[in-house]
């Protein structure tokens, strides 16, 4: 479910009903003292959760916020999302100025934005329901108070008490009809025990919960937020299809919306001959299926009611020759029974810690891939990276058929190391998809520079990309029509490296064939690259690229993980030749980093009229822990340090 920024349309601001009881008590509240970079508090939360059957939930919420800086305006910003199953019944917002007559705002001030077509999205039946709360402004409480009903599509609920506001007291209830029965699952918080009230009446309660300060490179918000996940179930003991017990019954549930999904057609085995006939290797085949979903088959989705979870039928999706990553998966999980081969869907979300080893069952992800089982004749290829062992299933290959740039056998490092739910036809299992070796994700850079004596460098450099370091560059690039335009990234790693540079060729290697190495080879020039020093000449070994970071250095503590993108080990090779009539004087030492999430390492040597420096950098866990910060701190300084370090040139013996 995708929600999106809206600008509002502002009301009058009306001075004629005062405020509700419950905002006014809080006016006046002791609070604790906030750093200047707090914008707001969360005063009060309620929601009140009200189950009236396996098909109609009401559900009631109330929140005040006081506004502490100016950024905190965003707060009296009421944003409300409703669709064919989910109505708005009620909504009302309130301001109490610290000075001054109370403002009110209501439903018929509202106003209703459709999710604008992005991303993909070519049909969306969620909407936005929106209103602004006049003077939002520092010292002020706004606060609003809303009621939904909805027929859910699984009976189950997620109450997220903390986010990026400290929140002073937030309530959660849930009424569940007679002789039901609940499962309260915690996550990033200890369990809270509910009190019980009359009439089947659930209560939780907590405080002073801290706000949670965004940093560089932390694990998704949803992945460390704390949160209650409450399931409910129907009396009787009797089943329901859309029962949220554990991951096996989610996978049931998502296997459901699959069953009948993937019936084939004659077209589709005409499709399936055509690609296939020809080829004399059940693995060539596979990958011809393969490359067609992902070319082939455009991504466009079409989100309606249940068909944002529900895979469109295997042959409309092969007809319209469009779908979204589920229906992709189902197309291909259908042919790829054509030719005897089995694999099952996996759902996923592609922010990396939002689904952890530890999180309760519920429906956390955004994004579908397919598991296929190897048969055995094709398991021990070596091009099948992506690949993990199963109890049941034997040796399974992972592969996102959305993804056009990943060549089949890899994924992205946003699948690996990562939690998906694996659907078979008994159930659904949480499982941790492989990590790839660093070096399938690496920029190899090799320079054949020439210095002369002015300080002018020149010469060649081969680029090499593989993995994700490839895939950002055909991402990038593959909209590009003008070569001119298809150099911007060179331009901006010399940009970053040099004071000042000439490109005077440029090429780019292998742009579309994703099974192929991505490369760029160019030809620069960089004026006063070497600094004089009376008659001796300072040269920078490492000439392109950092790898440094100072994301780190700063006052506060950090709080979270560090999250690298993928595992991944880049090499630089640069040989300079000297300018005639200068020797080496001094080299920089060899640095040596080890640590357990990456390594450094780098030499300068001299040989004959030529420096040659090479370096390299891997990186092997894909999160350090807050534990290992000082560390990372420290390896990030080191890896600056040499980037700084210079040659010293002096005049040959015998030379002027």
């Amino acid at each position: 479910m995708r929600v999106t920024s809206v600008t509002a349309f502002v009301p009058r601001a009306v001075a004629s009903s005062d405020a509700p009881q419950w905002m006014h008590s809080l006016v006046g509240v002791t609070l604790p003292s906030y750093d200047d970079k707090t914008d707001a508090v969360l005063l009060y939360s309620e929601t009140n959760v009200t189950v009236l059957s396996t098909d109609k939930i009401k559900t009631h919420v109330r929140q005040a916020f006081k506004i502490l800086r100016s950024e905190g305006r965003e707060r009296g910003t009421v944003r409300v999302y409703f669709n064919p199953t989910r109505k708005v019944t009620s909504l009302h917002g309130w301001c109490i100025p610290a000075q001054g007559k109370d403002y009110e705002v209501k439903d018929k001030d509202a106003v209703d934005f459709a999710a604008p077509a992005e991303g993909g999205y070519l049909i969306e039946d969620t909407k936005l329901r929106v209103l602004r709360i006049p003077a939002p402004d520092t010292g002020n409480i706004v606060g609003y108070e809303y009621e939904v009903e909805e027929q859910p599509f699984w009976l189950q609920d997620t109450w997220d008490f903390q986010g990026i506001d400290p929140v002073r007291e937030s309530h959660y209830s849930l009424q569940i009809p007679a002789g039901w029965n609940f499962k309260a699952s915690w996550a990033s918080h200890p369990e809270v025990k509910p009190d019980e009230g009359r009439g089947n009446v659930l209560q939780w309660q907590v405080s002073d919960v801290k706000g949670i300060r965004r940093e560089p490179d932390m694990p998704p918000l949803e992945g460390v937020a704390a949160q209650m996940i409450v399931s409910f179930f129907p009396s009787g003991g009797t089943s329901q299809k859309n029962e949220f017990a554990n991951w096996d019954g989610m996978g049931s549930w998502y296997g459901s919306l699959i069953n009948g999904r993937m019936d084939t057609s004659a077209a589709m085995k005409q499709e399936v001959n055509n690609l296939t006939g020809a080829k004399t290797s059940l693995l060539a085949k596979i990958q011809a299926i393969a490359v067609f979903v992902q070319h082939d088959i455009r991504y466009v989705s079409i989100a309606l009611g249940i068909g944002g979870w529900q895979p469109h039928a295997a042959p409309d999706v092969f007809t319209r020759r469009y779908g979204d990553c589920k229906d992709k998966a189902t197309l291909m999980r259908t042919m790829l029974r054509e030719i005897g081969v089995e694999s099952y869907h996996v759902v996923i979300n592609t922010e990396r810690g939002s689904v952890t080893q530890d999180s309760p069952a519920h429906n956390a992800f955004n994004h579908v891939i397919l598991a296929i089982k190897l048969p055995d004749e094709v398991a021990k290829d070596p091009s099948l990276i992506a690949t993990m062992p199963h109890p049941k299933l034997g040796k399974i290959l992972f592969f996102d058929p959305t993804n056009d740039i990943i060549p089949f056998g890899q994924i992205g490092g946003y699948l690996q190391a990562n939690y998906g739910l694996l659907v078979m036809p008994e159930g659904g299992e949480l499982v941790e998809l492989p990590q790839q070796p660093s070096a399938m994700n690496s920029i190899q850079r090799v320079g054949m520079l020439t210095l002369d004596a002015s300080g002018v460098l020149k010469g060649d450099v081969r680029e090499v990309r593989l993995g994700d370091r490839a895939a950002s560059e055909r991402y990038r690039l593959r909209a590009v029509t003008k070569n001119e335009d298809r150099i911007k990234p060179i331009e901006g790693l010399l940009g970053g490296s040099l004071a000042n540079f000439q490109i005077a060729r440029a090429s780019v290697v292998n742009l579309d064939h994703a099974d192929l190495p991505f490369g760029f080879n160019y030809t620069f020039q960089s004026s006063n690259y070497a600094r004089s020093a009376g008659n001796l000449l300072l040269v920078r070994p490492r000439v392109l690229g950092s790898k440094s970071s100072g994301i780190l250095e700063t006052k506060e503590p950090r709080k979270f993980p560090l999250e690298f993108d993928g595992p991944s080990r880049d090499t630089d090779s640069f040989d300079i030749a000297l300018p005639p009539g200068y020797e080496v004087d001094e080299l920089p030492p060899p640095m040596d980093v080890e640590y357990s999430f990456g390594s450094y390492h780098s030499k300068t040597e001299a040989s004959g009229n030529v420096i040659h420096y090479t370096r390299s950098m891997e990186i092997k866990e894909l999160s350090v822990p807050v534990s290992k910060m000082d560390e990372l701190k420290k390896f990030y300084r080191m890896i600056a340090s040499d980037e700084r370090n210079t040659a010293v040139l002096k005049p040959a013996t015998g030379g002027k």
